[in-house]
């Protein structure tokens, strides 16, 4: 892990949120390489789920919501964590993670006591208001969730969708987490990735969704690149407030089996608490003409923790070379353009002409420093599928060396078909 960090560092993935000013627990920043990554994540998740099926619509709902919303979804009685203090430094932990308050021990040399657990909500308070002394309190969605359902009849009433369907958002969430840690894994700020799927409330139904999107989501990842010995499904031995059924995918992360996405039956809880506390009706009228709410099955994905699993799975080392073995459709560069000899004119000329001719259509990367091997090198690291240089025999065949990233394999290709090349090994 500690090598996953440093090449998020010293290549431009992640940093630690402001960092000038001695950081702030639980935030980060994503730089060059880490922003077009998430990006890709995003972008590819979105055409898959919404872009390319008839079922899903997309959603981008507010940050901020009507205290309300919390009340009627839980969130002020059930989003808790239990928090114990230390009495001897007054550090605060959550309770049920054991292995740091061990650490703890030590650090005092056994001396340390704790206070009783108690409930410790997570939700970030802010307020809103031109006079301070006027101000209402809000709160930061601690989760997107929300912003579906109370968007459900707004978009019955502007779509032609039916039952079943899908609503899928991504967007940023914010937890007062007590101990954040692990990296990127456990942060105050993060974003999500989700779908509410709703359904006819019948059992059978809910089985076979809940199945589906099981099998969907597991399928998704091991077809972007993550190892299927690296993941599994782990039921929860005690459910959320608003779930009849739940399960989580899971990833064997350096310190441990550790969950990244959930799915989850929540029936009509949600959709009836809110047409409870706002009193608006907020049934599905069938073609029949029956009323009823419909059951929800989420699928529910960090963004940055799904970032971090693919990172972590990607990251090789074999002999002296480190190369991150992400999905061309996920790395943040898709191809490198080198002139052999960065002082010969007519190189460069050729080089630069097919660099800009590709950056049209693929984020590709531009690099003329040092020999060649020190450019595969660099590229390797930062997951670059492909290398392509430009040698005094382009200057007469038209061809390019075009190396492979995973296997170091080079092959000779045409100029003219550098693009239809590249689209078909990483589309």
């Amino acid at each position: 892990m500690d090598k996953i960090v440093a090449l998020c560092k010293r290549r431009g993935f992640i940093y630690p949120g402001s960092e000038i000013y001695g950081g702030l627990s639980g935030t980060w920043d994503y730089g060059p390489l880490g922003a077009e990554l998430k990006r890709n994540i995003k972008n590819q998740w979105w055409q898959d789920v919404v872009q390319l099926r008839e079922d899903v619509i997309g959603i981008d709902s507010a940050v901020m919501m009507n205290p309300k919303v919390w009340e009627a979804s839980g969130h002020l009685e059930a989003f808790v964590d239990p928090l114990v203090e230390c009495k001897v430094c007054h550090e605060r932990f959550r309770a049920d993670n054991l292995d740091q308050i061990k650490e703890h021990d030590k650090s005092h040399k056994g001396q340390a006591t704790w206070t009783d657990p108690q409930k410790f909500n997570l939700l970030v308070k802010a307020y809103l208001g031109v006079l301070e002394e006027k101000q209402s309190q809000i709160f930061l969605r601690g989760e997107i969730t929300q912003g579906v359902h109370v968007n459900f009849k707004n978009v019955l009433d502007s779509t032609r969708i039916k039952l079943p369907f899908g609503i899928a958002q991504i967007g940023k969430a914010f937890r007062n987490e007590i101990t954040p840690g692990n990296f990127t894994f456990r942060s105050r700020e993060f974003e999500q990735m989700e779908i509410q799927y709703f359904i006819k409330p019948e059992e059978k139904v809910g089985e076979k969704w809940f199945e589906y999107w099981k099998s969907f989501w597991m399928d998704w990842y091991t077809g972007l690149g993550i190892s299927k010995e690296n993941l599994r499904f782990k039921n929860h031995e005690e459910k959320a407030h608003y779930a009849r059924e739940a399960v989580d995918i899971e990833y064997q992360a350096p310190w441990g089996w550790s969950e990244f996405m959930g799915i989850h039956h929540r029936g009509d809880w949600d959709l009836s608490r809110h047409e409870e506390f706002s009193g608006q009706n907020m049934k599905f009228k069938d073609l029949e003409g029956a009323e009823y709410l419909p059951w929800d099955i989420e699928s529910s994905a960090g963004v940055d923790r799904s970032l971090l699993f693919f990172l972590s799975d990607a990251y090789k080392q074999e002999d002296n070379r480190i190369y991150l073995r992400l999905h061309p459709k996920l790395a943040p560069i898709k191809a490198a353009v080198f002139p052999l000899l960065a002082n010969k004119p007519e190189l460069v000329k050729t080089a630069r002409k097919i660099y800009l001719d590709l950056k049209s259509c693929l984020m590709v990367a531009w690099d003329d420093r040092g020999n060649i091997g020190g450019r595969y090198a660099s590229q390797d690291e930062i997951g670059t599928p492909f290398c392509i240089t430009v040698d005094f025999k382009s200057l007469e065949d038209e061809a390019v060396t075009v190396r492979d990233r995973n296997t170091t394999k080079q092959d000779r290709i045409k100029i003219s078909g550098l693009k239809e090349y590249l689209n078909g090994k990483i589309y």
